[in-house]
This record gives C-alpha cells, structure tokens and sequence, in this order.
C-alpha cells in the first residue's frame, strides 16, 4: 500500500451544552436587559456517577443529584441557544463538607472554566448560587463533552437518483439518525429518522452503512449504561436495521428496529464480498474486538469482553489488547478488512476467510497518529484514511488532521 497526500481538516460548532458536578438546578440566561433565565433542574438532565436523590431539604423539583467525588463524574444540560453572544449560568447547589469541591465547566464540548470551585456551606441543607459568564454559539447540533457530535455518514444506494445523505448525530434530546438531501451545492430538507437513542460523554457508536439487502444499518454505545447493552428493546448497545425512512426493518429479529445486541461501544460496519456484515468495537479495558455480526445475536456485553465461556454469546472473530487497537471505522477491499485504530496508531489488515478471519498485519504503526475512519473508494482499489490527532485525545493543534488515498497493491 502507499499514501496519497493531505486534503483537509475541519472543525465544529456547537450549542450551549452545560457540563458539571452540582446538586441543584441550572439557570440559563443571555446578557441582556430584557432576557428571562430558563431553568433547568438537575435531576432531569443527564447524570453519570451520581444518582437524583431527596433526602435532605431546600431543593427545587423533584430532588437533587447527589454526584460522586470522583474525575468522570458529571451532569448535563442541553440547551439550544436561539442567537450566539455571551450566557450566564447560576448553579444552585450544596455543599456540606468543609472544604471547596473543584469541578469542570464545558459549554459544546469546550472547557470554560477549569477547576471552577464550589465552597463550602453550611451543611447539606444548605444551597448556593455559583454564577459564570460564557460564550455560546447559536444551533441545534451538540457535542457531549466528549465523544458525541457528527457520529457517522452515509450516502443512499440510489445516489443519482435522490441525493440523499444520512447522519447519526448527537441532539438535544439524545443521538439520532436524519436525512438531508443534497442539491450539488448545499445540503437542506433535514428530516429525522429515528430518535430515541440514549446519548452520553462517552460510548455513543454511531457508524452508518448501507447493506446489500438496501436497508441502512447503524451502530450504537451503551451510553455509559451497561444493562442498555442486554436490554433489546433499547436502541442503545445494538447494531440497528431500518429502512430509509426510519422504520423497524423487516424481518428484524425482535419485530424492532434492534438487529444485535451485546455490544459496548460499536464503531465501524461493513459488508464483505458474501454480504456478511463486520463490526469493530471497543473493549473496556482488556480486549478490542473485530465481531461478525448475525441477526438475533448476544455479543456478551457487559457479561463478556473478548473470547468468553457464557452460553448463549457469540465470540469476536479477533481480538486485540486495546493499546495496539482500540478501533473506529472499517472498510472491505478485496474481501480484506482495513481497521483504523485510534490508541493503536495504525491502520491493521485483516484477510476474510469464510466466516473466519486470517493473520492481521499491522501498517503505518505510530506514522500519523490517531487514525479515525477508513472507507473503500467506491469503484477503486482504494482507501480513503483519515486521523483524528486534533481531538482532545490527540492535542494537536487545529488544522493538523490529514486525510490520505490509499492504494491498494
């Protein structure tokens, strides 16, 4: 194989998108005269390692969120700015130990105010008022502080007849699949295909991949809640099977839109010569996995991760330790897998045999960083190759993301 040259580099906006550790509702406000704060209470936003509790006095709504201690805890707010400016933001919240508690503030992913601390009240039943200024840009689309944003793309099999383009992205509500329709110049006509799927930080999934059967399929995390992963009719934790227009596939397993479930973090989807579909996922900290997905089945997670004993999972077809992988997209050029891998630093091909897979052989290890999608030119024994080193796992400067043609030889 070699390497094409450098295309191109993007980034992103976003809504107000509120990320922290408190107890008590959020109010949210412009910087003007005549503007009416909106609150949002903070056991009906978006919770990870806390839980809405009531058992101590003085709040508002219906509890309070009682967060735990700990780097990674965090609560959520989305709220979409009608106009770009300046936004205050007042958390009401408790604090009954006698020193200050440090947390982060995001606003659409970005940190605004580091370490930002909330002192000491009297006592639990006690509440305060913490109030920042930030600037939010205007906008429906969001990011979740992490990994959420513009998941996945792909283009309708009736290309030249429709224009149609397909999304997974992160909304207010959750992540979702839409359509827009391209006019040789400007996408619009945006549509929502299906809502419902349960957004986090981290383990949102989220590749899009039409099969040969003419339905589009989609991959999901578990949104940092395992038991999503086991429970089929949740969207989340599955790959999913639908028409173009949104609905159940038929002849779905579950009579839903759920074609397999099990998985944690499901990343890259494609189909082989055979019309077998392929799945890259992340482990959790032991094994990566390279899955040959098949309706109706178990994936094992949270039971399993890599190679498992339990009756009742299907076991990856390959594995790897999550420092030479940790993979995103996939692509089949000449019924080979290209996996890109993120931690890993490398682009790793993998033969199809049948079902099975042969020896994978590992290119470009540590060359050009954190490599994010590989997608099959379409007519051509070619890759398109993309890094993602200007994420916040990445720290490079913006501008720096390549995209590369691959050809394969």
């Amino acid at each position: 194989m070699r390497v094409g040259t450098l295309t191109t580099a993007r980034r992103g906006t976003a809504a107000l998108a509120v990320v922290l550790l408190c107890a008590g509702p959020v109010h949210a406000a412009p910087r003007s005269a005549a503007a009416t704060a909106t609150r949002y209470e903070a056991e009906s936003a978006t919770i990870v390692r806390g839980a809405a509790e009531s058992n101590h006095s003085g709040y508002s709504g219906t509890g309070f969120v009682n967060g735990d201690n700990v780097v990674g805890s965090y609560v959520e707010f989305t709220v979409d700015a009608a106009t770009a400016g300046t936004a205050r933001i007042a958390v009401r919240y408790s604090n009954g130990t006698a020193a200050s508690r440090a947390a982060d503030i995001a606003v659409g992913g970005e940190t605004v105010f580091a370490a930002h601390a909330f002192r000491a009240t009297a006592d639990w039943n006690t509440w305060a008022t913490s109030t920042v200024t930030t600037p939010v840009t205007a906008g429906g689309a969001v990011t979740t502080g992490g990994e959420g944003g513009l998941l996945g793309v792909a283009v309708d099999p009736d290309w030249s007849a429709n224009h149609y383009v397909y999304f997974m992205h992160t909304a207010s509500e959750g992540n979702r699949v839409a359509r827009m329709t391209y006019d040789g110049s400007t996408l619009g006509g945006y549509k929502v295909l299906l809502k419902g799927i349960k957004k986090n930080k981290y383990h949102n999934g989220g590749r899009l991949a039409f099969g040969p059967d003419g339905y589009l399929y989609a991959s999901t995390g578990e949104a940092q809640d395992r038991d999503l992963a086991q429970d089929k009719n949740s969207l989340n934790g599955k790959v999913l099977r639908m028409t173009r227009d949104g609905k159940a596939a038929p002849g779905n397993p579950f009579g839903n839109h759920v074609y397999s479930y099990g998985h944690r973090n499901p990343q890259g989807l494609a189909f082989d010569r055979d019309g077998r579909l392929w799945e890259a996922e992340f482990g959790d900290s032991s094994k990566d996995e390279l899955n040959l997905i098949q309706p109706g089945r178990n994936y094992g997670w949270p039971i399993c991760e890599g190679i498992c004993s339990t009756a009742g999972m299907t076991d990856p077809k390959k594995t790897w330790k999550v420092s030479e992988a940790s993979p995103s997209g996939i692509a089949v050029v000449r019924n080979v897998i290209y996996m890109a891998a993120l931690r890993g630093e490398r682009l790793w091909r993998v033969p199809i045999d049948g079902e099975n897979l042969g020896t994978p052989t590992a290119y470009y290890v540590g060359s050009y960083g954190r490599l994010r999608t590989v997608t099959a030119v379409p007519g051509r024994d070619e890759l398109w190759l993309s890094t993602t080193n200007c994420d916040i796992n990445g720290k490079e400067p913006p501008g720096a993301d390549e995209l590369f043609r691959v050809s394969i030889t």
